[in-house]
């Protein structure tokens, strides 16, 4: 019997090595990039530079079940949101992950806990998990970008005095600029050579990152290719206001620490006691989640919990 539950692992085993490596093959092809670029600037709408019939034609050729997805209200921008992420995955495997690792989540607590509305929450809590790392990594992005383009901003200033293009400059941070901005910049330069104007690669670089220094950049690009002036200038002065920006927002998160600190622990401390008490005398507390009336305390107890670290996160977010 042991032998042939090791042969099926195996078996199992290496048949998903090998689906590994065959999705991992195709997705790492160039042409596979190039047709996940051209499905995204296809589906959005804000997007400059592409005919209307090749929209529709690219389309088509979207995977039906990312279609789907893109219709419905909760992962509509689903797709849009993993690329402000940098996440090298599509709405649909991420969904399919998200789900497969719910239900396993589902079945692993039902087995250990033999209570149904326990595994039901810890599902809920897993199906969570993915949506909070994908915005996780959309806010470590975005502050990536922002410490970094004043920077790139710079950079394209003292190109432009030196005598380079407005285009020699782009393919500069594109080269030595780290990412976020380094891979948004050859983006757009690469776009460029296929023949889009450089205004419309700039400004198609806003769907695929919400900053709003990158507007501000932009529509001055745009306003100085329409009407003309000194860009250099303009450029190095819009990347002293990000840096002197960046720098009162250091100072407010100095002057805030306290406060946070504060809601951590308030947050924390109810949590660290009720286990801690149940550790050391488990007939306690017992009450509060063996009666209806305990497990009604203990559900206004988490509500009110959830509230005042709310309430002390909104008072210590200041917005710069």
């Amino acid at each position: 019997m042991l032998p042939i539950i090791i042969v099926t692992f195996l078996a199992v085993f290496f048949l998903l090595l090998a689906l590994y490596f065959g999705v991992t093959a195709v997705t790492a092809s160039p042409k596979y990039e190039l047709k996940r670029r051209l499905q995204r600037l296809a589906r959005d709408t804000g997007a400059q530079g592409m005919p209307e019939e090749l929209r529709a034609e690219i389309i088509r050729e979207i995977p039906p079940l990312d279609r789907i997805l893109a219709r419905l209200p909760l992962t509509r921008d689903l797709d849009k949101k993993l690329d402000h992420a940098g996440l090298d995955v599509t709405a649909s495997r991420f969904v399919m992950l998200s789900a497969g690792g719910t239900v396993i989540g589902f079945v692993v607590i039902v087995l250990l806990s033999k209570s149904f509305l326990i595994a039901l929450g810890g599902a809920v809590v897993i199906s969570l998990l993915p949506f909070a790392y994908l915005s996780f990594k959309i806010r470590q992005r975005l502050d990536k970008f922002t410490e970094l383009f004043p920077d790139a901003l710079t950079m394209i200033s003292r190109s432009l005095r030196a005598g380079h293009s407005f285009t020699s400059a782009i393919q500069l941070v594109g080269e030595e600029i780290q990412d976020p901005v380094g891979e948004l910049f050859k983006t757009a330069y690469e776009q460029q050579l296929l023949g889009l104007r450089i205004t419309e690669t700039l400004s198609n670089l806003n769907e695929r990152i919400e900053s709003l220094d990158l507007r501000f950049f932009t529509t001055a690009i745009s306003i100085n290719n329409d009407v003309g002036g000194n860009l250099s200038d303009i450029l190095e002065n819009l990347a002293l206001t990000i840096r002197e920006r960046l720098k009162i927002r250091r100072q407010v998160r100095v002057y805030t620490a306290q406060g946070r600190m504060t809601g951590y622990v308030l947050g924390v401390l109810p949590v660290f006691t009720f286990v801690m008490f149940n550790i050391l005398n488990p007939k306690y507390e017992s009450l509060l989640y063996k009666e209806v009336r305990g497990l009604y305390v203990l559900s206004l107890a988490v509500v009110l919990q959830v509230m005042g670290f709310l309430v002390i996160r909104k008072i210590i977010r200041i917005r710069i």
